[in-house]
């Protein structure tokens, strides 16, 4: 026979007693209230209130906790307020003691600290419905057992942008998750945390400021507020709109981003494009949410008069308005198919030479888009192998100083490039003024450059392409050198200074390098308005072209096919072509931005110029004319010194961008600017935030990049991380590794 609710408060009483300590009012209470719901036949349920309870409290409790099973009481709740004086880890485990009667848990985590809420997320509990408002994680990642749950309300958890991939793997009867005033703007691996919800009926997110006549509703708890997702037909004013405002109440203005970190907020608003929050939108992938027809906009056409009249709009005029942005925004298959196609079709299409438009005739010829690579197929192809992967393989390039004697040496790279013909080879240079060569395959040296107490942070690097073993670096004080690393050992022993090595006249304050196609000529530029023209041969600065410029050059770059055509972008917010044969007086022609410009680069082609200015303003010009071809329109940040690069990913398929202030990489099609996808960089460590200073396309891999990674924290390090996109982190031969921390730079320079 159950125990009835007066023998367990005497049974509280006694164990007070044994524990010297004297019952808590507010637990006595909760037996009175469930007492009086069991005498008006309600169901008998227990309330614990943890904001009324102290450390003292805990035995006696916990002893009639782990009595509750054998009971009449038929469920507790338990609920935390602002501040509690009770330690995080005996109120889990007073919830765990309850065990299988435990139905509500409302907790606020500034209740307790970081560490409760990752001990709760590693060791799960057995509630039905969880409550959770935090702002001390950004990205959630409950593996622990929560079989029994079937709400999960994350609202008003501030901080929260992203989920791990295994986040929801352990909640098989998951029915609702409410995901309110959150800033989770990822779909891509939202979605595919999400479809490993089998019984998940019900989605809610805000509602956004979306038209004149709905209102701002975000701020709101209230049920009208929230928007219901039944059978995941999302049904929200999720349409495209202009400028919405998420979370007007708070700003994230310094972030940690370790999954449990603090934040700190102000009370300005900040604002998100539309275009932003649905960066990630991908095709559909067999087997999972197709998240143009089931999720975005399919909500308006799914609304019958009724809803319509308890207040979710469902007009024409919202359906089109719906239509014309995702087309205008939003590439919904790879370079501009119209129908889904299966790879074995594609193959077999291209080995008998069928064309690849429906409908023609087999009187028609196979007509290609113009400007089409030769790695067409392969790079379409890849680019729908792209989307099987939410959390692409990143993977930190791990240099040890074994060939050099010496295991616990590490590197601060601070630039680095690609060889433009050997796959392998990869050259970085330190903030301490090394260079090194290194093969990024087998993350082995190849050469090692000291710094001789000549060169500081290394801010400029080119390779010779008609001489693969040469290259040119350049440092922050002026020295510019020629090495052969046919010459340059992997260690400092059996170096001779000065073997293999050309000396050219200093460029104070030199921030970039640059070699012309033929190997000829190179160009430096840096914290003034000239450049200077070196002789590769004869080791002679020819001349300084004086006043180019009316501020200082960031970067020159020559162009990949004509010697004496290059580049200059300056933060007076100028691009400039020019050519060599005109003795460069006059520009052949200038491009402005609206803000400094932080680099400029070719095309592999030569047939667009690619301009990134401060703070995500990145445009794709014609090189021809400096006519604007494509405007990528990131948004902004209101950082003036966010500092953008962007360069080619896939020849000129697509562009890759990132800011020295942010932790996401951008990759946008080249040819309609349109979004890929982003990439998150997220620290480990806690209290770690990661950060982009610079990043390159693989040459040789499509859909592989590397990205220089800062940390803020510092007198700490930065580091190569190699990026995957084909390949999903299951598939990743070594583990990420990003304990390490490094303050973003603020240098100029690619």
């Amino acid at each position: 026979m159950a125990t009835d609710i007066h023998t367990l408060e005497q049974r509280y009483f006694d164990s007070c007693r044994r524990h010297d300590v004297l019952p808590n009012p507010a637990i006595l209470s909760g037996f009175f209230k469930a007492d009086v719901r069991k005498s008006q036949n309600e169901p008998c349920t227990l309330e614990i209130i943890l904001e009324y309870l102290k450390d003292i409290d805990f035995q006696p409790l916990l002893e009639v906790c782990m009595q509750i099973g054998a009971t009449e009481i038929e469920a507790v709740d338990v609920r935390s307020g602002t501040s509690c004086m009770l330690t995080g880890e005996f109120a889990l485990s007073l919830m765990h003691a309850i065990d299988q009667k435990l139905r509500v848990v409302d907790l606020h985590d500034s209740s307790f600290g970081k560490d409760f809420i990752r001990n709760l997320s590693q060791r799960g509990l057995m509630c039905e419905v969880l409550n959770l408002r935090s702002s001390r994680f950004r990205k959630l990642n409950m593996i622990g057992e929560f079989k029994r749950i079937h709400t999960l309300n994350l609202d008003y958890s501030t901080s929260l942008t992203s989920f791990k991939e295994d986040c929801f793997s352990c909640m098989p009867n998951l029915i609702c998750l409410s995901m309110c005033e959150t800033r989770v703007g990822n779909l891509w691996t939202t979605i595919a945390a999400l479809s490993k919800l089998p019984s998940l009926a019900e989605l809610r997110f805000q509602n956004w400021l979306c038209c004149d006549d709905t209102g701002n509703s975000s701020g709101s708890s209230d049920q009208d507020d929230k928007t219901d997702f039944s059978q995941l037909n999302i049904c929200s004013s999720f349409g495209a709109y202009g400028n919405v405002v998420i979370n007007p109440d708070s700003q994230i203005l310094v972030e940690d981003s370790s999954d449990d970190s603090e934040v700190d907020f102000s009370s300005q608003h900040r604002e998100y494009d539309y275009l932003e929050l649905l960066s990630n939108l991908v095709p559909r992938l067999d087997g999972e949410i197709d998240l143009w027809n089931e999720v975005s906009f399919d909500a308006f056409s799914n609304q019958n008069e009724e809803e319509s009249s308890a207040g979710v709009l469902a007009r024409k005029v919202d359906r089109e308005r719906a239509t014309i942005t995702y087309s205008q925004y939003f590439e919904h298959l790879p370079y501009g198919r119209k129908h889904k196609e299966s790879v074995v079709s594609i193959l077999q299409q291209r080995e008998i030479k069928a064309s690849q438009t429906r409908g023609k005739t087999s009187r028609q010829k196979t007509s290609y888009p113009s400007g089409m690579s030769q790695y067409f197929y392969t790079r379409s192809l890849s680019a729908a192998k792209v989307g099987s992967s939410a959390w692409p393989c990143l993977h930190t390039l791990t240099v040890s100083g074994n060939h050099m004697g010496d295991e616990n040496r590490s590197f601060r790279p601070r630039q680095f490039e690609y060889h433009p013909s050997i796959s392998c080879l990869m050259v970085f240079g330190t903030l301490d003024g090394e260079i090194v060569v290194v093969n990024h395959e087998n993350e082995n040296i190849v050469s090692y450059i000291p710094s001789f107490g000549a060169m500081n942070s290394v801010l400029g690097l080119c390779w010779l392409k008609k001489y693969p073993s040469k290259l040119i670096a350049g440092s922050d004080n002026g020295s510019l050198k020629l090495y052969d690393i046919r010459h340059m050992p992997p260690s400092i022993r059996g170096m001779h200074y000065g073997a293999g090595t050309v000396t050219f006249d200093e460029f104070d304050q030199l921030t970039s390098v640059h070699v012309n196609s033929t190997d000829e000529l190179f160009l430096a530029s840096g914290y003034s308005k000239n450049i200077a023209l070196y002789d590769i041969n004869s080791g002679r600065r020819l001349q300084v072209f004086a006043d180019m410029h009316k501020e200082h050059i960031n970067v020159v770059k020559f162009s990949n096919h004509s010697p004496s055509i290059f580049a200059t972008s300056s933060f007076d917010q100028d691009v400039k072509l020019w050519d060599l044969r005109q003795k460069p007086i006059q520009p052949c022609y200038t491009a402005s931005s609206s803000k400094g410009n932080v680099m400029v680069c070719f095309s592999p082609d030569d047939h667009y110029l690619l301009v990134s200015a401060v703070d995500n303003e990145v445009r794709q010009l014609l090189a021809v004319d400096g006519r604007v071809h494509l405007n990528f329109g990131i948004t902004a940040t209101g950082s003036s010194q966010n500092y953008t690069r962007s360069y080619y990913l896939n020849g000129r398929d697509y562009i890759v961008s990132g800011s020295c202030d942010e932790h996401v990489v951008r990759i946008c099609c080249a040819q309609t600017g349109r979004r890929l996808r982003d990439i998150s960089l997220e620290g480990k460590g806690s209290g770690t935030s990661m950060f982009v200073q610079s990043l390159r396309g693989d040459p040789f891999r499509d859909f592989n990049m590397s990205i220089l990674a800062a940390y803020t924290r510092p007198s700490s390090k930065s580091e190569i991380v190699k990026v995957n996109l084909l390949a999903s982190t299951d598939h990743c031969d070594k583990e990420c590794s990003h304990g390490q921390h490094s303050r973003p730079s603020r240098s100029m320079g690619g």
